[in-house]
């Protein structure tokens, strides 16, 4: 049956451009805070998400949203250089070798995130529901992650940066992760 098989095409599309980017795995922990570089959010436009505040949270959920939603796309923006998307991510510093990896491979110019959700579960934490989307297309729908805030900006956490290393199946570790 056809509608069996579309699940399994994602999957597989998904795989192509994380494997085509070549990422190294053995991800497995946080690996702490550390000073990552304060870049600002990249210009990328703002489509409204769903909010949800669990427990405490920001103080401007609305504006915060709007910035982890910028900073998640600029993760996936072939135009944003590596070192600005280090500033977006926790730990970044450590991880700028991998961003470094992943912009200039094949087919990550087709690679783009859209967030769907944040749940804010914390004054300074939020998990993030997205759809990894190549060439336009969702190949893996509903995919989490975490963000903190760090140094007055919404940054992906190092332990889902590490997730998404994960998903290439390569055995090399990160530094960082």
């Amino acid at each position: 049956m056809e509608l069996g098989r579309q699940p399994r095409i994602r999957v597989w599309a998904a795989a192509a451009v994380l494997a085509g980017v070549s990422l190294p795995s053995g991800c497995s922990s946080d690996a702490g805070s550390g000073a990552g570089g304060s870049a600002a959010a990249v210009g990328v436009p703002v489509v409204g998400v769903p909010v949800v505040q669990t427990g405490t949270g920001p103080a401007d959920p609305a504006a915060a949203e709007a910035q982890i939603e910028k900073n998640w796309a600029a993760l996936f923006d072939p135009k944003v250089t590596a070192e600005e998307k280090a500033g977006l991510v926790e730990n970044g510093e450590l991880l700028q070798p991998l961003l470094e990896g992943l912009a200039g491979r094949p087919g990550a110019d087709k690679a783009s995130a859209e967030v769907t959700e944040v749940v804010f579960t914390s004054p300074t934490e939020a998990r993030v529901t997205y759809d990894l989307l190549v060439s336009g297309f969702p190949v893996l729908d509903g995919r989490t992650a975490d963000v903190v805030l760090e140094d007055g900006v919404w940054k992906i956490s190092t332990k889902s940066l590490c997730g998404l290393a994960e998903l290439s199946g390569s055995s090399t570790s990160v530094p960082g992760c």
